[in-house]
């Protein structure tokens, strides 16, 4: 969808601009036109529009979260399909993420952690009553307001129901807020967001999170094999019954945790009370349920003075003791009574072992390796239904699990490839993609755990492959000033590369790009960007005098005119005097100009023309007309033939 503002999406709803992006979608502020009210728009991104898991994901996130109409849960208003992709209209929430809340103030002040805290636990419990579990709950998906009110957004992974999606594991929360099942891969219940919420509190208070790490997978494994540091070692004065209640919330075991959002609710309302009053606290004690009278002390003091009525009870205790006496001897002499032995094949050892003592029966436990998940019961001696003596011993085979094997390495496999080589080694795969600019699209970028780790045979490993680069559109940064385009690209992620260039715009405005602004291209790429160094400079010009050369010899004005830097440029000009051949007879410019080094000199140059002779007059006067020769007739005339002359 285009992210302009002004778009008008489904008919109804305008863009205003936009408020953040996620892994599946983008979100917008738009105003509803229909009902005049701004609404937060979440747009699936378009690449996951034809992905049928994502778009059954989105649309049970819309589901979901309609469902929950709580002060403390936001508001799902609409959902629909726009210009090929998919939206949710939902409550616009003034505020800021408990997130950035967190990095500007925690550590919070107890009382201030505990209030946020219920009203999260609230928004929760409320949505596990209904069979929803968030899945993903972090101080991103939580907006406080300017009074501390809280609202719980984004049931994106959330789980309502059975589903085929969430059943296998294949979407996980944020490493950090990570419950250790999650982690594993396996079920997630109510008891996940609990804990959660735990590491949430735990932020609140301590400043900082239970568990760090280089990496998300580094985070993930800490949740599964260590314990978080003490509260009371990060911040001494913290109650030791908040302290207890939050260090519950975060037991690795979901037994050991509360049983419900409800129950830590009240943990943190008792914490609250004592704090109030300024009481010291005693730690987990305090949640220990208070016992309706101390043994031995009597029910009413007032007994005490009734003597007479305590012999006549001291009568009816005999005779009692004598008709249980008579009935056991009765029932010794019958024999034990028969009890039917529940079946037990597929449940939990702690189950099993549980029905085994409310049926007055005792057990015996066998281990041993089987692919049924650990702790099943796979077998169980006698069978179901076969009657036996009360207190007898059953003696239940449960499973040890299959065995652990180590996480093969997988990282730059082609994902079809990665998934064979774990599923060869015994472990079941889901997978999840995230941008990368370092591996290429389609290619293993890691798995949690990561490689090396033991995990137990048939256990989920998730694969994340690489989306590729992500893509973004280079901005236009020609007509800006070098600083300023520089800051632009980098700001964005783009590496500069800078050329100077002369050109006659302005010294430091870039004149030139590549990739010009508007191309899409992989983030993180190089942009090159001309930078102007304004035009060169003006020559500088070198005048000399010219010399005078007017009566030298063409060759010596031509030398001193090259040794003054100046070219010589000859005409010629014929003269009768024979003393002016090949003499400089005019310059032009004249001797003593000041020009340029380099101006061309004109010199004229005489080149003798001897005069003409005049003509030669025949002896005897001028000669007779019509050219006849003197002395007569030509030759051959009348006179007859002409002669032959003598030798």
């Amino acid at each position: 969808m285009a992210e302009a503002t002004q778009t008008m999406v489904d008919g109804r709803y305008r863009i205003v601009d936009r408020i953040g992006s996620g892994g599946m979608a983008d979100v917008y502020r738009a105003e509803d036109q229909h009902l005049a009210r701004d609404v937060a728009l979440k747009v699936l991104h378009r690449r996951f529009a034809q992905d049928e898991q994502f778009v059954e994901r989105f649309r049970r996130e819309a589901s979901s979260a309609a469902s929950l109409q709580h002060p403390n849960v936001v508001s799902v208003y609409d959902r629909g399909e726009h210009d090929g992709t998919y939206y949710i209209a939902m409550e616009c929430l003034p505020g800021r993420t408990l997130k950035e809340l967190a990095a500007e103030e925690a550590p919070l002040s107890q009382e201030r952690a505990i209030d946020i805290g219920i009203q999260i636990l609230q928004a929760a419990g409320f949505a596990h009553g209904r069979g929803v579990v968030h899945r993903d709950f972090k101080p991103q998906n939580v907006i406080v307001d300017s009074g501390d009110e809280v609202k719980v957004t984004d049931f994106g992974i959330a789980r309502a129901g059975a589903s085929d999606i969430t059943e296998t594991g294949s979407i996980l929360g944020t490493a950090q807020y990570l419950s250790p099942e999650q982690a594993q891969g396996g079920g997630v219940e109510a008891s996940s967001d609990v804990y959660s919420i735990g590491v949430i509190l735990y932020e609140l208070l301590a400043g900082r999170l239970p568990f760090e790490g280089d990496s998300a997978v580094a985070v993930a494994v800490k949740h599964l094999s260590e314990e978080p540091p003490r509260l009371a070692e990060l911040r001494p004065e913290v109650h030791p019954g908040l302290e207890a209640a939050v260090m519950r919330a975060l037991a690795k075991d979901p037994r050991q945790r509360w049983g419900s959002a409800e129950e830590l609710v009240s943990a943190l309302q008792a914490a609250r009370a004592q704090i109030a009053m300024g009481e010291a606290g005693q730690g987990t004690a305090v949640w220990a349920p208070l016992p309706v009278g101390a043994p031995g002390e009597p029910d009413d003091p007032a007994d005490e003075r009734r003597p007479s009525r305590f012999r006549r009870w001291r009568w009816w205790l005999l005779a009692a003791l004598l008709v249980v006496a008579a009935v056991a001897a009765f029932l010794l002499l019958r024999g034990p009574p028969q009890v039917a032995v529940p079946d037990l094949v597929g449940e939990q050892r702690a189950e099993a072992e549980s029905q085994l003592e409310e049926a007055g029966l005792e057990v015996e436990v066998d281990e041993e390796k089987d692919p049924a998940p650990l702790n099943e019961v796979i077998e169980q001696d006698p069978e179901a239904e076969a009657e036996i003596d009360e207190g007898a011993a059953v003696t239940l085979v449960v499973s040890s699990g299959p065995g652990q094997t180590e996480v093969p390495d997988v990282v730059g496999l082609a994902e079809g490839e990665a998934i064979k080589k774990l599923n060869k080694a015994g472990f079941k795969t889901d997978s999840d993609r995230q941008f990368s600019s370092e591996v290429a699209e389609g290619l293993v970028v890691s798995t949690l755990p990561p490689a090396g780790t033991e995990r137990t045979r048939g256990s989920s490993i998730q694969v994340i492959v690489s989306d590729g680069a992500r893509q973004v559109e280079v901005p236009g940064v020609i007509g800006e000033s070098r600083d300023g385009a520089i800051g632009t690209l980098e700001a964005q992620g783009f590496v500069v590369d800078v050329s100077e260039v002369e050109s006659d715009a302005p010294a430091d405005e870039v004149i030139g790009q590549e990739p010009g602004g508007g191309v899409v291209v992989d983030e993180g790429a190089t942009v090159t960007i001309d930078v102007s160094t304004g035009p060169p400079p003006e020559p500088e010009v070198e005048m000399v005098t010219v010399p005078g050369v007017v009566g030298l010899s063409e060759s010596a004005a031509s030398s001193q005119l090259s040794a003054a830097g100046l070219d010589a440029a000859t005409s010629e000009q014929g003269t009768e005097d024979e003393g002016e051949d090949g003499v400089v007879l005019s310059q032009s410019p004249g001797g003593g100009a000041e020009v340029e080094a380099g101006t061309t000199v004109t010199i004229v140059v005489g080149r003798f023309e001897p005069p003409p002779e005049p003509p030669v007059e025949p002896p005897g006067g001028e000669p007779p007309p019509g050219g006849e020769p003197p002395g007569g007739e030509p030759p051959g005339g009348d006179g007859g033939p002409p002669r032959t002359p003598r030798r």
